[in-house]
């Protein structure tokens, strides 16, 4: 492959290629694989990077563990995430005295895995938040009192703390073979200010900025989209459901109603930008179902399909409502390590939402055979960035029927990740002549090829190859090499 002013310009056999091009520097290979790289369609840049430079809970097995950890930590903030109470054996999590005790007289907010409740210390409380919706005097905190404390959390990071934790990220990303990261911003997130500096940075995966909310904020933003919320998660409880859940009374909440839905469509049609939504429970689907149909009464489908706006997760859909969103051109930005990580017979989803409901969410085969045009993300922190994990779980679904294949996985978490950003040329995200130069080089082990007489053989694990023999995601995942974005080498291996 031979590539000018960060565009490919030939590719072919090695020997024309050094003819063609005799003054090139030569980049060998050693029997490395080069594919186009991933582009990640949602992350949280400094939440994830708080993650990898501060408090890591995604591994604690305990509520015993978890205090711990809080007491080792230095302050005097303490910013932590990653705890999941449905995996450990007093399936609670901790009340605030044991996390003022253990705190120890540091400032603690510690969010929950899915990012939509945090257990925090007292000093965080102000009175609003003890008035506010989601509010528990001894527990953790959802809606917006956990809203109003994780600001007051943000405000206590200070800029280098911000800094350093935003470059971690990016260098990470870049470190996985990802080249553009869909950075899902808004007031509730993260804010103006950390979505500024995070556009200011310039090495790493190229950001594409969204914002949740309903107005344009005043920094360079692809649209109102991310992580605009319809309604919570179903770890949390907040996700929106028509029926209870299965382990309290409660049937989550509800943010935004048709009506609301379908006004920000209208406004974000007419001002040329995306529109998208955060939705998980079957009744905030059902909401965004509504103002869908209310939106192209009011425009006409041709233009609000051409708009091309997005949802995040659609972790619930129905076969009619998958044909729907098709009909309308929306883009799914969904994450498949959610189902890794909390799917099957045993998992999370069913705690929550008993046997039945609990094994059908997150039906990749049902909204592509609809014809939805599929994102992959990781949602980070709420799941690792990894690429290669993400391709896998698509495909080995926990759900018999919901996977999908290995090349439509692979597609989605690449070149489908520049079509949900709206790059629609039919080039990027592909490797062919006249496409950017933007792509990752992975090194495999050796591997014994089925009908070769045990010869150990350096095969691909590109799954769009075909080649015989091709691994079928099961085994060790490829190791990045170098990642470049549009000609210009933004990670290599030392």
């Amino acid at each position: 492959m031979a590539v000018t002013d960060g565009v490919v310009v030939w590719i072919g056999q090695d020997s024309v290629g050094h003819a063609l091009h005799p003054d090139a520097e030569v980049i060998e290979l050693d029997g490395a694989f080069v594919a186009p790289a991933f582009v990640d369609a949602h992350v949280h840049a400094t939440s994830a990077g708080l993650l990898l430079t501060g408090l890591d809970l995604t591994k604690s097995s305990s509520v015993d563990e978890l205090l711990e950890k809080v007491r080792a930590a230095e302050g005097p903030l303490v910013w932590g995430h990653g705890w999941d109470e449905t995996r450990w054996p007093e399936n609670r999590p901790p009340t605030r005295a044991e996390i003022d005790e253990a705190a120890q007289g540091k400032t603690v907010y510690l969010s929950r895995i899915d990012v939509h409740s945090a257990l925090v210390s007292s000093d965080l409380i102000t009175d609003e938040a003890r008035t506010a919706d989601g509010f528990s005097a001894d527990g953790h905190l959802s809606r917006a009192a956990h809203h109003l404390v994780r600001g007051a959390a943000k405000a206590a990071i200070t800029p280098e703390q911000r800094e350093a934790a935003q470059l971690t990220f990016l260098r990470h990303a870049a470190s996985k073979g990802i080249a553009s990261v869909h950075e899902c911003a808004g007031p509730d997130i993260s804010g103006e200010d950390d979505l500024r500096e995070l556009l200011a940075h310039t090495e790493g995966p190229e950001v594409v900025a969204y914002w949740g909310a309903h107005e344009l904020p005043g920094v360079p933003v692809r649209g109102l989209a991310g992580d605009h919320f319809v309604d919570g998660a179903i770890g949390s409880r907040t996700a929106a459901l028509t029926e209870p859940y299965a382990d309290a009374a409660t049937s989550g909440a509800l943010y935004l109603d048709g009506r609301q839905i379908a006004d920000h469509l209208i406004k974000c049609t007419e001002l040329g930008v995306q529109a998208g939504f955060h939705v998980i429970g079957d009744a905030g689907m059902a909401a965004v179902i509504e103002g869908f149909a209310l939106a192209e009464k009011a425009l006409g489908t041709p233009a609000l399909a051409s708009a091309r706006h997005r949802l995040e997760h659609v972790e619930m859909v129905s076969a009619e409502q998958a044909q729907q969103l098709a009909g309308w051109g929306v883009i799914a930005s969904v994450q498949p390590l959610f189902d890794a990580e909390w799917g099957g017979p045993t998992g999370m989803y069913v705690q929550r939402l008993g046997d039945e409901r609990g094994v059908g969410l997150n039906p990749f085969s049902r909204l592509a055979a609809a014809g939805v045009a599929l994102a992959l993300g990781s949602d980070t922190p709420v799941t690792a960035i990894d690429p290669w994990a993400a391709v896998k779980a698509a495909v080995h679904h926990k759900t018999e029927g919901h996977g999908i294949s290995p090349r439509a996985a692979f597609t989605a978490h690449t070149r489908g990740g520049w079509r949900a950003a709206g790059v629609m040329d039919g080039l990027t995200g592909t490797l062919q002549p006249g496409a950017p130069a933007t792509y990752a080089v992975w090194e495999t082990g050796d591997l014994v090829v089925a009908g070769s007489d045990a010869r150990v053989q350096r095969w691909s694990t590109d799954p769009r190859s075909g080649v015989p023999g091709l691994p079928d995601l099961t085994g060790p995942a490829p190791v990045c090499v170098r990642t470049v974005l549009n000609g210009r080498t933004i990670y290599e291996r030392k």
